[in-house]
């Protein structure tokens, strides 16, 4: 079992689902096998202009965050992690939330589900929780580099506890497109991405699974490296 710099449990859809098929080909990779995948091609932008916008997410694959990426503690490994998840996941049942709906988040597009969201909101928080005790603490530096960006006194107190500042009531859940765009090429990506993502924001929005994603460190990419179906 090939141990990693950092885990992660993200909602990334089934790759043949149209959601999947949709984000895996945006980014132009596939999480499990790190294949290349072609793009699709969007009336209004350029092929090229779509790779250099989709640098970030393509590293991590196409997913939204449950618990974020983290060192395994001292003494913890990925066996047990895997254990901790599946043991969760039998006791916790799928849920349901709105339609997904593409949204603009500060400078970068994502796809979002709409209300009921609280369901989402409470599974994220009992994974970050309830697997607290898998994590090694943040170091200062990176504790300092999160707090560059600004943070309100609950999200430094959520940073200290538990070692990411938007978790529990600050936790946003998205599904994201891009990189940080300037206005124009966010107003022009988001218009062009509507006709295209439409059919995927018409049902229901469903997380039935949760995936165990790996971080193999040096700013490589991400592998979803296993799923785990929620049962309870």
């Amino acid at each position: 079992m090939t141990d990693y710099q950092r885990y992660a449990l993200y909602y990334a859809p089934s790759a043949q689902s149209d959601l999947g098929q949709f984000g895996n080909a945006w980014l132009g990779r596939d999480p499990v096998t790190d294949d290349d995948l072609p793009r699709p091609a969007v009336s209004g932008i350029d092929a090229d202009d779509v790779i250099a916008a989709t640098t970030s997410p393509t590293r991590y694959g196409f997913h939204g965050t449950l618990k974020p990426p983290f060192a395994l503690k001292d003494g913890q490994s990925r066996a047990e992690l895997e254990t901790a998840v599946e043991s969760l996941c039998t006791e916790t049942a799928p849920i349901t939330c709105g339609p997904l709906t593409l949204k603009s988040i500060g400078q970068f597009l994502a796809l979002v589900p709409t209300k009921p969201v609280a369901p989402l909101e409470n599974l994220a928080g009992m994974l970050v929780s309830s697997l607290d005790d898998f994590r090694k603490p943040e170091d200062m530096a990176a504790m300092n580099k999160r707090r560059a960006a600004g943070l309100t006194e609950r999200q430094e107190d959520y940073l200290v506890a538990w070692g990411y500042p938007y978790v529990m009531e600050e936790f946003r859940f998205h599904l994201t497109l891009s990189n940080k765009l300037d206005p124009e090429q966010l107003a022009r990506f988001e218009e062009s991405l509507g006709p295209i993502v439409a059919p995927l924001c018409d049902a229901p929005f469903q997380i039935d699974d949760i995936c165990l994603f790996g971080d193999p460190g040096n700013g490589k990419l991400f592998r979803l490296l296993k799923r785990f179906a929620l049962a309870g």
